[in-house]
């Protein structure tokens, strides 16, 4: 633990209640920066402590979400609550503690419950569409896998997904991030590295799925929509005390829909179910249990078809967008997905609170598919394919001691965490070839065939990993001068058997430390400038050719920005600038079940990001990302640029309610996205061009009723979202849009 501070005798003194919450402990302020109160005028320990229990609020109102104005014009709220409209001013993710993000010296972008609304957003992927330098759905808008996140020009699939603070693996055949963002109470990125608070985590950032907790107010919301692609949907989210004492809270969500994608003979059926509820035992101690549950019955819908007929003519011939390449008595993609937890947090004095966080992951996945292979003949059509049949399980257990202090040193005052948490990780991936009486299909005129054939099992891989990790971090205040001091030791044992041809079991042990370093100064109209280092450590689930187990993956960044929260303004804005390097990077090798180390990329660029909600009824979503990747160590393609990855990337929406007069209630509003051309193979033979797509929104509320018609892509642009080589491109989404029918009370 590193401290800053002069010599002399450490001070508890407190600096405000601190509220058991039940994530993480709120910490209330008016103004955005916090002073120190000086050691002289600290109250006696006994004295502080009637002080605070004598103005602490009770505990149905320590577990709902604080809506008071402040002096920025904002609504207060805690890191894991509620937001109202779309800015975000606090956030756990970058620090693990409740800290405003004017404070946070690292950029993080919060897309709230109001922005997903707003936008229609039916996916995780889709509701990061308008936020700075991250994708969640680069492989198009048909992926039911959603297997493709990135953030700052690197893949974060695999890496990358957090539930409330603990990271849920994946697979090359499982994903977790398909759940359904209904069930988050806001989505939160932190970008670049995060090993000195995480652990083992990717180069380019995590992505915090928040999910939504019990409230002490009573309410309730029934959906139920319908649109293109044959989508019926029924949602709702209710809670509120179990007792009149509010000691007890609840909250039930969930999801049911019926519906299909794009491409022929893919379906989308969903159900989620999301229990919760919170005891609160005393004033000091606060418990939520969490759980959820997600069944998706899907079809296949990456296609992997052919850069000649999607990025450009073939002989003037194009592929339609809903073209479906595999066989459709055998195409799905189900998957089973469970989480189950809780979150403990416990007040030992004012300034002293004990924290734990600890959840279970599990999920099934099974996959039919046939996929395009590359033509066998470009001129007349024919497309060959591979059928797969696979059968994958993942176990997930993680667990966060944390135990948090402030107190002041001299001149200085302190937030400093200490913590150890422990995840256990267990997977098995097996898949067989499948074979049909037609291996190739016309993308033109296709002629479907029905019939398959069980082959040889191909993969069969089973992963273990166990994670130890202590940390340490210290929040240092001088004033409106901050510093951010942290650092981790982490040990990991990876274990992988393989059984296909000749049993394997291969043991590979890693350890290292991890730290992050940072300094920020607020001034008083709201401009804060920062710099930031951070360090990232990935052991990876993967093997090589031999069955070998591959290093960890290792990653430095160096960032500095500017926010800006205007005063009188429920608004913020930032701009950062990062320079990251990622060595021992790893890559999946398409038509083979292993993965290699190709060197070190870098990710050079520039982000700005601005969100804004008024109180006359005005939300504005601003983005723009410039991000400069190359490879910079490689044996075939040093200075080539990654695949997928856009130079330039931006949006813009905004929307506005009427607040007076006859159409009082009536809401309209859109948005534009634009993302920039990319390399479609890692040779950097030839280009995906650039798109730009039109969303809108119209919607009326009246009472407890709201209306609204959301449409994505408006004016139905075809394009190519990704290509990992010439026999490998995925449309994105063409035009869709969804009705929905709302009642709240």
């Amino acid at each position: 633990m590193l401290f800053l501070g002069a010599v002399g005798t450490v001070s508890l003194v407190p600096l405000g209640p601190v509220e058991a919450q039940t994530q993480i402990p709120t910490v209330t302020v008016d103004a955005p920066v916090q002073r120190a109160r000086p050691a002289a005028t600290a109250p006696s320990r006994s004295a502080a402590t009637r002080t605070s229990r004598a103005n602490r609020r009770s505990p149905a109102q320590q577990a709902a979400p604080t809506q008071s104005a402040s002096s920025n014009g904002a609504t207060a709220e805690r890191a894991n609550g509620a937001v109202r409209g779309f800015v975000a001013t606090r956030s756990g993710t970058a620090s693990k503690t409740d800290t405003p993000l004017i404070e946070t010296p690292q950029s993080v972008s919060v897309v709230t419950t109001d922005q997903v609304r707003n936008q229609g957003a039916v996916s995780i992927g889709e509701a990061l569409r308008y936020t700075a330098g991250v994708s969640g759905d680069v492989n198009g808008g048909s992926d039911t896998r959603f297997g493709a996140l990135q953030i700052r020009g690197f893949d974060t699939t695999m890496s990358g997904l957090y539930i409330d603070g603990l990271r849920i693996p994946s697979s090359n055949y499982v994903h977790f991030n398909g759940l359904d963002p209904y069930g988050a109470e806001r989505l939160e990125i932190l970008k670049g590295p995060s090993s000195a608070m995480y652990g083992g985590s990717g180069t380019g950032g995590i992505l915090n799925y928040v999910t939504k907790l019990p409230t002490a107010q009573q309410f309730g919301e029934v959906s139920i929509s319908g649109g293109s692609f044959n989508r019926y949907q029924g949602q709702f989210d209710m809670g509120g005390p179990a007792n009149k004492e509010g000691t007890v809270l609840w909250r039930l969500t969930g999801v049911v829909r019926d519906g299909e994608t794009q491409v022929d003979f893919t379906k989308d059926n969903r159900v989620f179910i999301a229990p919760a509820v919170t005891f609160k035992p005393n004033e000091d101690t606060t418990i939520t249990l969490l759980a959820n549950y997600q069944r998706d019955r899907a079809g296949w819908g990456l296609q992997f078809l052919p850069a000649s007929g999607t990025v450009w003519p073939n002989n003037g011939r194009t592929i339609p967008v809903s073209f479906f390449a595999g066989v459709p008595s055998f195409n799905a993609f189900n998957t089973e997905i469970a989480t189950a937890g809780y979150q403990l947090s416990h007040t030992f004095t004012d300034n002293i609170t004990f924290r734990q966080n600890l959840r279970y992951a599990y999920q099934h996945n099974e996959e039919k598919t046939f996929y395009g292979t590359g033509y066998t003949d470009e001129a007349a059509g024919q497309l060959g394919r591979f059928g797969s049949y696979s059968n994958s399980y993942i176990n997930s257990f993680a667990v966060d001691n944390q135990l948090q202090g402030k107190f002041v040193t001299g001149i200085l005052s302190h937030t400093t965490l200490v913590g150890l948490d422990y995840r256990n990780t267990t997977f098995r991936d097996t898949a067989f070839a499948v074979t049909t009486s037609s291996p190739e299909i016309n993308v033109f005129n296709p002629v479907y065939s029905y019939d398959w054939t069980m082959g040889d099992i191909y993969d069969n891989k089973g992963v273990k990993q166990s994670q130890l990790g202590l940390y340490a971090q210290d929040q240092i205040k001088l004033g409106r001068l901050s510093f951010q001091l942290a650092g981790r030791q982490d040990f990991v044992t990876t274990q992988v058997d393989t059984d296909v041809v000749t049993p394997t079991s291969v043991t590979k042990d890693a350890s290292a430390f991890t730290g992050r370093a940072a300094v920020m100064y607020n001034f008083d109209n709201g401009i804060a400038p920062y710099f930031s280092y951070s360090e990232s450590f990935l052991p990876v689930l993967a093997t090589g050719p031999s069955g070998q187990l591959l290093n960890p993956e290792t990653g430095v960044q160096y960032e500095v920005g500017v926010k800006y929260q205007p005063l009188g303004w429920n608004a913020l804005f930032t701009f950062a600038a990062f320079d990251l390097t990622r060595d021992n990077v790893v890559v999946y090798v398409p038509a083979t079940t292993y993965s290699e180390q190709t060197g070190q990329v870098k990710s050079r660029g520039i982000e700005l990001e601005g969100s804004m909600s008024l109180a006359d009824g005005w939300n504005l979503r601003a983005a723009y990302a410039y991000v400069d990747a190359m490879v910079t160590q490689d044996p075939v393609n040093v200075g080539k640029a990654p695949v997928t990855v856009p130079l330039n990337r931006a949006s813009l929406w905004s929307d506005y309610t009427l607040q007076t007069g006859p159409m009082a209630g009536l809401q309209f509003g859109g948005g534009v996205r634009y993302v920039g051309a990319t390399w479609g193979d890692d040779a950097n033979t030839f280009k995906v061009g650039s798109a730009t797509v039109l969303d809108a929104l119209l919607a009326y509320t009246r009472d407890n009723w709201r209306l609204s018609l959301n449409v994505t892509n408006l004016a139905d642009t075809r394009y190519v979202a990704a290509c990992y080589g010439l026999s490998g491109c995925m449309y994105a989404e063409g035009r869709k849009a969804i009705g929905k029918l709302t009642y709240r009370w």
